[in-house]
């Protein structure tokens, strides 16, 4: 059992480091000290001037499976090939400040008790303290906090890791629905179509018109759930290319871009000829439409309450840079207690990373392939 000085020393170096850090850890989400009113179109923000790689690199997480790559995704050879990768994972990049935090409370516990508690060398022999002072204990703190603590950090990150992948299942899901009845509405537009009194030409051009409309709000509902920067010019170019000229500028100027677009694709419905009660059943399958991009604009404005995220963040910081005081005795056996070192490293970095990746699967739709579904 460690004294009561020890805990005291502890207590005091944690504090001092605490009040000492000038970053701001990016594994967790920060918010904005200044409110602001999400409006209805969704609009992004311009880019920040320096944007972490994490941020950068969800462009490459996009990714979509053939035959191939499920091969390759059950290799044997998996788990060798994960572990070497892992110096260049974008996800531990991106941790790289905290774990280097964690780590450096590890390397000062380690060098500030070999000056005064003494220390070996290189060739094993035992050496004095270099500061003998009554006042300067050697720091520690014991195991057991850690043990009780641990699995509600655990019940914590558990959480917080079923959440954000359900937002992603969602947000694929809505997609998914969203590919269904494109091919599902340009179906029954096709089949009952009444071709009574009308020449191919004209049977063509509607049938033209409600793919295109069709094509264009998903096409729009996908620059409406992407950065500003990233979609733009690529989202007016295609539909400058694709559509009418007035049609397109309508929905490039629209104050909600999906909306003008499913406007769009009611007038063209309607313009088919047919009996009312199988047009009917077109209007109903554009409506799920609606339901879906209702669906994905909640998951982009509406994190997991930010109250939970701050604690899960602020519960595992401070339990892992407290951690390298309890690893100090138990490492007794390595030359100085280095062995600590090195551990504490490993450690930050596998539960940084289930935080980590809860925080990017909580916003989906950056990480999903949308470029492939439209």
């Amino acid at each position: 059992m460690l004294s009561s000085s020890r805990w005291g020393s502890a207590f005091v170096c944690f504090l001092a480091l605490a009040c000492s850090s000038s970053y701001r850890t990016q594994a967790f989400i920060v918010p904005s000290g200044t409110s602001s009113r999400v409006s209805v179109a969704v609009r992004s923000l311009p880019p920040p001037r320096d944007i972490a790689y994490g941020e950068e690199s969800r462009k490459y997480r996009r990714t979509v499976y053939t035959h191939d790559d499920w091969v390759n995704h059950r290799s044997p050879d998996r788990f060798w090939r994960n572990i070497i990768a892992m110096p260049t994972s974008g996800v531990y990049k991106n941790l790289a400040k905290e774990c280097i935090a964690t780590t450096a409370v590890a390397t000062a516990i380690v060098v500030y008790n070999a000056l005064v508690g003494g220390y070996t060398d290189f060739g094993g022999v035992q050496h004095a303290a270099v500061l003998q002072n009554e006042l300067l204990p050697k720091i520690g703190m014991p195991v057991s906090p850690f043990t009780v603590s641990g699995s509600f950090l655990g019940f914590l990150l558990i959480f917080r890791t079923n959440s954000s992948y359900k937002r992603w299942d969602e947000a694929r899901k809505n997609w998914g629905m969203n590919i269904n009845h494109t091919r599902d509405l340009v179906r029954m537009g096709t089949a009952f179509y009444d071709k009574t009194g009308v020449t191919d030409e004209q049977r063509k051009k509607d049938l033209q018109a409600l793919s295109l409309a069709t094509w264009s709000f998903v096409r729009a509902m996908k620059r409406h759930l992407s950065p500003e920067q990233e979609d733009e010019q690529d989202f007016r170019r295609e539909l400058h290319e694709r559509l009418p000229p007035r049609q397109a500028q309508a929905i490039i100027d629209a104050a909600h871009r999906p909306n003008r677009a499913l406007f769009d694709l009611s007038v063209a419905i309607e313009n088919l000829p047919m009996h009312f009660m199988r047009k009917n059943e077109i209007h109903n399958a554009a409506t799920i439409f609606e339901d879906n991009l209702g669906s994905s604009e909640r998951l982009l404005t509406s994190p997991i309450p930010l109250f939970y995220a701050r604690h899960t963040a602020r519960f595992l910081g401070v339990w892992l840079l407290l951690m390298p005081f309890c690893l100090y005795d138990p490492f007794a056996g390595s030359w100085n207690h280095v062995g600590m070192i090195p551990a504490t490293a490993l450690i930050s970095i596998f539960l940084f990373g289930i935080e980590e990746l809860a925080t990017s699967m909580e916003e989906p739709f950056t990480i999903l392939p949308m470029q492939a579904f439209c």
